[in-house]
């Protein structure tokens, strides 16, 4: 993804230009031209402006119908459009050119470092799509071909810097997969390297103009999902909207980013300032964020109307469950409990399970509707969501008063620890955390509840801080032996790239 700062004022023509220039002397020139023109369609798919973008491709292609390049930011379009809409019959319509496209590719002169690159780009783009359709083996079959042609493309061209991208993302994802499939991934010839991966994100940061942006992106997401963000990474995570207003794209993700650290507040900022018009792919996925945030904040009425809105507009199938979960707390928090009762029931009538949280609401739908439920987990709730979105005073507000004793059941016991460890971790006071999160996983030993290989995560986090790698270690190593919970994969995939850092 290239990013341009406007305040330079370099001229954009020049510049590009002079990309283009530099790509036609890799001897593709008559094959792959990164023009002006293929550039400035690339620039607004990043931005989300996909009609733009097309309107721009459409142009190139009746000057240029064979153009390398113009095949792969189509593909980066339909991507954008698939993962974004949901839209079930545009995938099976679109999923169809993914052979065309490589064929087409494999046209490129062979001597060309662009040739094995843009197919495995395409590739990725596919493999991306089938996954959050949930065709995961075809998907997990782009992956690896993808990681073929990288690999492949590094040793043939060991000074192309723009291989080192993708195959960065690759290395830090094959790198943090659990111990216990490590196997599959040697077996399949996948060799993965933390360090080394964001060594190689690192240097296309550093050297190249094209694909800058991207590997920032891809960088902080890694760090935000699978391993830490730091201050500086915080700090440029907000500067990169400010410094394009116009960049949907950009303000999305730094709202869902900073959303998933417990900086809710910082997210509200950059989301209130997001553009949304006519020129931009309709992205109804952004009032459920912003119902999030309002169901963090306790605004319950106004966080039922955003996540209806939702509803309402979204065509595709995830988040469904569990945005009608989260309307259901919205009325059940309140006591509107008849209310509450019909939205539950709507649960597991809609769409698809493949998302942790859709997975996480339709297993409390099953229990609640077969009445195992009590009106206890009420402030547990009010106080994860609060402690979610990073209002943390208010989080442990809602609990003072409450022991593990006011809890009937062992599960909300286990919780309360979990969640006032998890508060108090936050808010700085890690000390005063440990014992709460040891107590939570004496709790559920041998259970399939999350808050025990959640609490040996965290726990994991705070003795790799104090600098005592072996109780981290042990820790990182206890998350992941729990067998069953709903965020297996995320926790494992979490204490797996710890253990790798260290």
């Amino acid at each position: 993804m290239l990013f341009i700062k406007k305040s330079r004022d370099l001229g954009l023509v020049g510049l590009l230009l002079t990309i283009s220039i530099l790509t036609k002397a890799d001897g593709a020139a008559a094959r792959l031209d990164f023009s002006p023109r293929i550039q400035l369609a690339y620039f607004e798919v990043q931005k989300l402006r996909l009609d733009k973008a097309r309107a721009l491709l459409e142009e190139e292609r009746k000057s240029n119908p064979d153009n390398g390049a113009l095949i792969y930011v189509e593909n980066y379009a339909d991507m954008y459009y698939l993962l974004i809409s949901e839209d079930r019959a545009a995938y099976n319509k679109l999923s169809k050119k993914e052979d065309e496209r490589l064929d087409a590719l494999m046209a490129l002169p062979d001597n060309s470092p662009y040739q094995r690159l843009l197919r495995a780009e395409v590739r990725l783009h596919w493999a991306f799509a089938k996954l959050k359709f949930g065709n995961e083996v075809s998907g997990c079959w782009d992956i690896i071909k993808a990681y073929r042609l990288l690999e492949e493309n590094r040793k043939k061209f060991p000074t192309f810097v723009p291989t080192l991208k993708s195959l960065g993302l690759l290395h830090v994802l094959i790198g943090s997969v659990p111990e216990q499939y490590t196997w599959v991934t040697r077996t399949l010839g996948l060799s993965g390297d933390i360090p080394g991966g964001l060594r190689e994100l690192q240097k296309v940061e550093n050297t190249e103009t094209l694909f800058r942006q991207e590997a920032q992106l891809i960088d902080l997401l890694l760090h935000a999902y699978t391993l830490q963000l730091n201050e500086s990474q915080f700090r440029e995570l907000k500067r990169m909207p400010a410094g394009q207003p116009d960049n949907l794209l950009l303000h999305f993700f730094a709202t869902s980013v900073l959303m998933k650290e417990g900086r809710s507040e910082e997210a509200l900022a950059i989301l209130n300032k997001a553009p949304r018009s006519s020129a931009y792919i309709p992205f109804p996925f952004l009032d459920y964020l912003r119902a999030e945030i309002l169901l963090q904040k306790g605004q319950y009425d106004s966080a039922y109307g955003y996540y209806d809105k939702f509803q309402r507009n979204f065509k595709g199938f995830n988040f469904l469950k569990d945005s009608y979960f989260k309307q259901f707390l919205c009325r059940w928090l309140t006591n509107r409990d008849a209310e509450a009762n019909t939205l539950i029931a709507r649960v597991p009538k809609v769409g698809k399970t493949i998302t942790e949280s859709d997975g996480y609401a339709e297993k409390f739908a099953e229990t609640y509707l077969d009445e195992q439920v009590k009106d206890e987990q009420k402030i547990l709730f009010e106080a994860r969501y609060a402690s979610d979105g990073g209002y943390l005073r208010g989080a442990l507000a809602k609990l003072d008063g409450y022991s593990e004793n006011s809890f009937s059941e062992i599960a909300n016991q286990a919780e309360f620890n979990y969640r006032r460890g998890r508060i108090l971790q936050k808010m700085g006071e890690a000390n005063e955390a440990m014992p709460y999160f040891d107590r939570a996983i004496q709790l559920t030993q041998s259970s399939s509840l999350y808050f025990g290989p959640s609490s040996a995560l965290q726990l994991g986090y705070i003795y790799k801080e104090l600098r005592n790698k072996p109780q981290a270690v042990s820790y990182f190593k206890k998350a992941m032996s729990y067998k069953k919970h709903e965020y297996k994969n995320s926790i494992d995939n979490k204490a797996r790239a710890a253990l790798s850092s260290m």
